[in-house]
């Protein structure tokens, strides 16, 4: 577990290094539009959609859910040189197999946080591995920063190291991660085996038939339709930042720091956020953590130009992310069987990282046509209605998880 955390860690250095410069660097340095760096920051989260369903059903089929993981992580490793490619087309392939290597390798990963823990300790799990990721979001911008203000390479000198970076996260995988080895496929938890056992199809293979026979257990049809839901009205890091920058003015030299703040208030309560959700039931940390999304989505809005807006607003980006990313797996992998953990983890991701991608889209051709102001007004109205709907569509039935 600590191992795999210190992967993530590692290699979240390297992906937040290149994500904290990159908006600036393709919006003021090759002069792309809000729309352009829209449709590119949607084919980022949409080819990872794609393919984290592959990822989940190959880690199930073979039963070796490090082998999955490691390809993924390599494959990110590996295409990092090509960021120094001063031309949008080869960037954009860069970032499309870069998150390639993330699809495949989230559903795997997270398989092997689930089966590692009992089922009554996943939200805590998955916060501890969350905290140390977010360790790595933490560190990533303040490299990234130090790079530009001593670096004559200026983004090249950033891009140059991420790949470095990256290539140590995958030699740790590597060294110091237990194998996967195949082995039976085991029995369906006893908390999975009610919702998901109309996915448990005859003999042991784990095909796509079955991982998607598992929607039609009610309650992971219903995670993975609020997931959607959400997603659609979730706007990207890279656009609220953009957003922060331009309604506060934070200097150019200072927003590869932004990322800092959101990571920061992540790691903080990552770990308690998940606690909670064991505690509480993952429905309220869920709803509650799309409730400070919406705040910050109002403060940036309407709040007074105060010195201490854009603490808040990082602030309470943080707190979402700290009550959604480790929760909703959990969640997942409480209610889907052993053999097919991995693709119903996958499953619940592709449709959200699908929703965020048509909300990256749209998002940029709403700022190109209306403005900021009123494209964000309209993702908070649209969030607002949804988190009503998830409230009620997550309502729990009997166990509050």
């Amino acid at each position: 577990m600590l191992a795999l955390g210190t992967v993530s860690l590692v290699t979240d250095v390297s992906t937040e290094m290149v994500t904290a410069v990159l908006p600036l660097y393709l919006v003021m340095g090759l002069g792309l539009s809000p729309l352009g760096f829209g449709m590119l920051d949607g084919v980022q989260n949409g080819v990872s959609a794609l393919v984290q369903l592959t990822g989940g059903h190959l880690a199930d089929r073979v039963r070796n859910h490090k082998l999955i993981a490691g390809i993924g992580y390599g494959l990110s490793a590996l295409v990092k040189p090509l960021l120094l490619v001063h031309h949008l087309g080869a960037l954009g392939v860069a970032l499309a197999l870069d998150r390639t290597g993330k699809g495949l390798r989230t559903a795997p990963r997270d398989a092997l946080i689930s089966l590692s823990v009992p089922p009554e300790r996943q939200g805590r799990a998955f916060g501890l591995h969350r905290a140390m990721d977010t360790t790595g979001a933490l560190l990533g911008p303040i490299a990234a920063f130090l790079i530009l203000g001593v670096a004559a390479g200026g983004y090249d000198a950033v891009f140059a190291v991420s790949g470095c970076v990256a290539a140590l996260g995958v030699l740790v995988l590597l060294l110091f991660v237990p194998s996967g080895k195949k082995s039976p496929a085991p029995a369906p938890s006893a908390s999975a085996s009610a919702s998901a056992s109309a996915a448990d199809v005859p003999g042991e293979r784990a095909d796509l038939r079955a991982a998607f026979g598992l929607l039609r257990g009610r309650r992971l049809r219903a995670l993975f339709g609020c997931a959607v839901l959400l997603g659609l009205t979730t706007v990207s890091d890279a656009f609220l930042y953009l957003l922060l920058q331009r309604r506060t003015g934070v200097a150019e030299q200072f927003f590869p720091l932004l990322p800092l703040g959101t990571a920061a208030v992540f790691l903080l309560l990552a770990l308690p956020a998940g606690r909670l959700a064991d505690r509480i039931g993952r429905r309220t940390v869920f709803l509650a953590g799309h409730a400070s999304l919406l705040l910050g989505y109002g403060l940036l809005l309407w709040a007074p130009d105060l010195p201490a807006l854009p603490y808040l607003v990082l602030a309470l980006h943080g707190a979402f992310y700290a009550a959604t990313d480790g929760v909703l797996p959990a969640a997942v992998a409480a209610v889907v069987p052993e053999r097919l953990r991995a693709s119903g983890i996958a499953l619940v991701g592709t449709g959200q990282a699908l929703a965020r991608f048509c909300c990256s889209l749209a998002f940029g051709a709403a700022w190109a046509a209306w403005g900021d102001g009123p494209a964000l007004a309209a993702a908070a109205a649209g969030l607002a209605c949804c988190a009503a709907v998830a409230g009620v569509a997550l309502r729990p039935t009997g166990d509050p998880r």
